[in-house]
């Protein structure tokens, strides 16, 4: 998906602040709605950029990507905040892989 993400973009010739997807919030959040009913589950397009920006810390982007290009925070504070917490056990994980334990 970030491949097909990626061609996408550099085949707009994208630049600086020009949104991915030039759509309305209004627009986003009725789509999100409506898939979210498909799934059974109440979504909203924040909620969705929570996830994204979620899950590509835990899949090891550094937080400062996470930050300025993935969320346009100004401020790496605002991204700490943002993403979800890390449990006991998941941060045991991490360790365990880090070191091989």
């Amino acid at each position: 998906m970030a491949d097909r993400l990626k061609d996408y973009i550099k085949g707009r010739a994208l630049e600086g602040d020009q949104r991915i997807f030039p759509i309305s919030y209004t627009a986003a959040l009725v789509m999100v709605r409506k898939a979210g009913i498909l799934v059974g589950v109440h979504l909203r397009p924040h909620e969705l950029r929570r996830h994204a920006a979620t899950y590509a810390s835990r899949s090891g982007v550094p937080v400062e990507i996470v930050s300025k290009v993935i969320l346009r925070h100004a401020n790496l504070s605002t991204t700490q905040r943002y993403l979800g917490k890390v449990s006991d056990v998941e941060a045991v994980r991490w360790i365990e892989n880090l070191y091989g334990l």
